[in-house]
């Protein structure tokens, strides 16, 4: 049964939570940043629930501590609910984000589609082309010997269409794959690319790798 560490101050809150998942997983349960850290220095765990306002400081400080390699979910638990707040929560690295208050229900669906999108998903690879050095399964990535972070819907992306190289991969299919059901505002694919880019790309205005095909999606260049 997987292992679910939920970091979240709420007493009350955390034992709904608790209760409402034991289905899905075994609970542990952490109200501070200190005891989450404890926790995840004792055991591995399979997914992560967090809350970003919590009594000895932010979330995010815990999601921008986590190893490079670390791929465990993690799904953002708030009621920071400014699209700014969003956007910091998933490019700190979160897959998910959920704001206060919020159906226990769905909270439960998105905890399932988290956990079944991560099972059985094969080992990455390295790719290595124009200075860029991309190693999936360490989620180590480099350009011309320097490190760029990646968050993990942007590994997810990247992944995807270097995997593809060559090919037209249509926005519809991007979104099902790197955000499956979960909802998003229309412009999330354009906002990603226009990150990787930013990364990944001498010019990001003149994108020689990750060009947009346009009215049908973005394929993968290797440069010249």
């Amino acid at each position: 049964m997987p292992n679910i560490l939920l970091v979240e101050d709420d007493d009350a809150l955390s034992e709904g939570i608790a209760l409402a998942l034991r289905a899905q997983g075994t609970v542990r349960r952490c109200p501070t940043l200190a005891e989450a850290r404890e926790a995840l220095g004792r055991a591995g765990f399979d997914l992560m629930i967090l809350d970003i306002n919590l009594p000895d400081g932010s979330g995010l400080a815990l999601l921008r501590e986590r190893p490079a390699g670390d791929r465990t979910p993690v799904l953002v638990l708030t009621a920071n609910d400014l699209e700014i707040d969003i956007v910091n929560g998933l490019e700190a690295g979160a897959d998910d984000y959920v704001t206060k208050p919020f159906s226990l229900a769905v909270l439960r669906a998105r905890v399932t589609a988290l956990l079944r999108r991560c099972e059985g998903k094969p080992a990455g690879e390295i790719y290595e082309t124009g200075g860029l050095r991309l190693d999936f399964t360490a989620g180590r990535f480099e350009k011309n010997g320097k490190p760029i972070e990646l968050s993990r819907r942007e590994q997810a992306l990247l992944r995807l269409l270097v995997a593809n190289a060559g090919n037209t991969l249509p926005r519809a299919l991007l979104l099902d794959r790197v955000w499956g059901d979960d909802f998003v505002e229309e412009n999330a694919l354009s906002v990603a690319v226009k990150r990787l880019r930013d990364k990944l790309e001498d010019d990001p205005a003149r994108p020689v790798r990750l060009r947009t095909v346009y009215g049908i999606g973005y394929r993968w260049e290797a440069a010249p």
